[in-house]
């Protein structure tokens, strides 16, 4: 008498197929997190105060940077400003976002990736700091007048004459340096956010992340707070970090995985003894 047979299948994964998931356990304590991300924020605001005060030395290197950008046939920084200049409300959308978009884009980034990336976190935040740890040595040795503070701009301060402003006179303002407009960190954090999410997501849009530097870099501009070469000084930086911390790991779709990684069913023919 034949036995009824059950024909079963079991999916096994090859060994090192799918690397494991950034876990809790691999999210740093958020007290002690918290504090690391207020005192480094706090240092870069103090770190800035620290090297204002060289006049001179900035407005001749804002003379320098200009005629550089002159010979290297740069785009004229007037001309986008003048394409800002034809709308009000415009003119205040890029102020305000030159002023309010820094700072908190930056700390909800930090936040997402402590929360959804917790594996990469840590990356995130070192690559931060050491870019504006290097941001501020350009700043201490290469202090420079922004292009709304050089006559030979033909700039216009956009945020002073419409609005809003974050900054006061530059001889009594004791809550930012105004003379450290190299490189700008404005785009230089908004390339680590574009960097860092297009690293760790999956989806297809992700490169769209890149929209974040791209308008920062025109805001900057076009409101006559950085040059170009402060733009092309932050990439450079952050190329060089990047170089020296590496890119995150960035854990492949599983529909994506090469056929040799892919799942196999194994089937198996097993006799089943049936009740008495």
């Amino acid at each position: 008498m034949s036995l009824p047979t059950t024909v079963a299948h079991r999916t096994v994964d090859p060994p090192g197929s799918r690397p494991p998931e950034p876990t809790p356990a691999s999210r740093p304590r958020p007290g002690p997190e918290l504090v690391l991300v207020a005192l480094l924020f706090a240092a870069y605001k103090l770190a800035r105060l620290a090297v204002a005060g060289r006049v001179t030395a900035a407005r001749d290197n804002a003379d320098r940077v200009w005629s550089v950008e002159r010979a290297l046939h740069f785009p004229d920084e007037a001309v986008i400003q003048r394409l800002l200049l034809h709308s009000d409300t415009l003119v205040r959308a890029a102020n305000s976002f030159y002023a309010y978009v820094h700072f908190p884009a930056t700390a909800a980034f930090l936040l997402w990736m402590y929360l959804r990336r917790p594996g990469h976190y840590r990356w995130a935040r070192n690559t931060l700091a050491v870019l504006t740890a290097m941001a501020l040595l350009v700043h201490l040795t290469f202090p420079l007048a922004p292009p709304r503070m050089l006559a030979a701009a033909g700039l216009v301060d956009t945020a002073a004459r419409f609005g809003p402003s974050v900054y006061g006179n530059p001889q009594t303002d004791t809550l930012s340096n105004q003379y450290a407009a190299m490189p700008s960190l404005h785009v230089g954090w908004a390339l680590v956010v574009a960097v860092a999410l297009i690293a760790t997501m999956r989806t297809r849009w992700r490169w769209l992340w890149l929209v974040h530097p791209a308008v920062t870099t025109l805001v900057v501009v076009a409101t006559a707070n950085h040059y170009w070469l402060d733009a092309l000084v932050a990439g450079a930086l952050l190329g060089g970090v990047l170089l020296a911390l590496g890119l995150p790991h960035r854990h492949p779709a599983r529909h994506a995985a090469p056929r040799w990684q892919r799942p196999r069913t194994v089937t198996g023919v097993y006799a089943v003894t049936p009740g008495m």
